[in-house]
């Protein structure tokens, strides 16, 4: 669709398998990115450039050093790879000024966040609409699905209509889509993400309260079904951030809620979803292990 070849993405968050994609920031925010996995041939890697999230200097720079030569800029608009992140106000209107300027594309990764924070996934709640939409996780009700799209000027370059080639073994299986329909029929009743809001709401406000009366130094955060717990006093902006709290202080609390029965993601860098299903009680429980954890690390 542009013709160009190199791709601005941001530190710590994740696109798949893709060679082009598993790459990494080097030691400085404007050097060509490193292969972060074996097998990834460093003429491939070099055309990836990573930027950091909430950074837009750091997008700005890479569109004047390489002038009508980056193809998109892709992002998780509310990553969870990294821990959840939120955008900063401007964060994503910009990097949409920024590409429209220059001719580039903005893709959206909403894997995890599609259909998850909101029946229209980030773009509902943050009123911004790329050029381009991935999909996959909730999509599938469970079983394995990705999708994409874009407007008619982009997506006209897929085959058939265009040279970009596109298939696959299990692409429409129909186990898989008869799942994924069943599931956004459901999601899409009236008040489901209300309710679903709610509760997650009630959940992280409830961890708040429980670290504070043990005075740990904690904060999290939600949106929709889509939430992030920190073991530092302030939310992070983006992966620099994410890497100075507190590890150990994470481990032991995983370990304790572990040992109570309540599981959360074994990672400081991984979000944490909430389901429809969760109910009264299992929020209660989970506060009062959660309770009784933050005292153990007070102690």
């Amino acid at each position: 669709a542009t013709g160009r070849t190199k791709i601005i993405k941001f530190e710590g968050c994740y696109h798949g398998t893709a060679d082009s994609l598993l790459v990494k920031a080097g030691s400085g925010a404007l050097a060509f990115g490193t292969p972060s996995s074996a097998g990834v041939p460093a003429d491939l890697a070099q055309h990836t450039l990573v930027a950091s999230y909430n950074d837009l200097p750091s997008v700005q720079a890479f569109f004047e050093q390489y002038p009508h030569q980056i193809a998109c800029v892709m992002v998780e608009p509310l990553p969870g790879n990294m821990n959840l992140m939120m955008p900063d106000d401007g964060f994503l209107e910009g990097l949409q000024a920024i590409c429209r300027a220059d001719g580039a594309l903005l893709i959206f990764d909403e894997v995890m966040s599609g259909f998850r924070v909101a029946l229209g996934g980030a773009q509902e709640v943050t009123g911004i609409t790329p050029d381009l939409s991935a999909f996959g996780k909730v999509i599938g009700g469970g079983m394995p699905v990705g999708a994409f799209g874009g407007p008619a000027s982009v997506m006209e370059h897929m085959a058939p209509l265009g040279p970009v080639y596109q298939a696959g073994t299990l692409s429409g299986n129909p186990i898989a889509m008869a799942a994924g329909l069943a599931t956004l029929d459901l999601i899409a009743e009236p008040g489901f993400f209300a309710d679903l809001s709610e509760k997650t709401t009630r959940l992280v406000k409830g961890l708040i309260a429980a670290a504070a009366k043990h005075r740990v130094a904690f904060s999290a955060r939600s949106v929709g079904g889509m939430a992030g717990m920190y073991f530092m006093s302030q939310a992070p902006r983006n992966f620099a951030d994410i890497q100075t709290q507190d590890s150990e202080a994470f481990k032991r609390f995983f370990h304790r809620m572990l040992e109570q029965g309540i599981y959360f993601p074994p990672s400081t860098v991984e979000a944490f979803f909430t389901s429809s299903a969760l109910s009264e009680a299992d929020i209660s429980f989970t506060l009062e292990a959660a309770d009784k954890a933050f005292a153990e690390e007070a102690n």
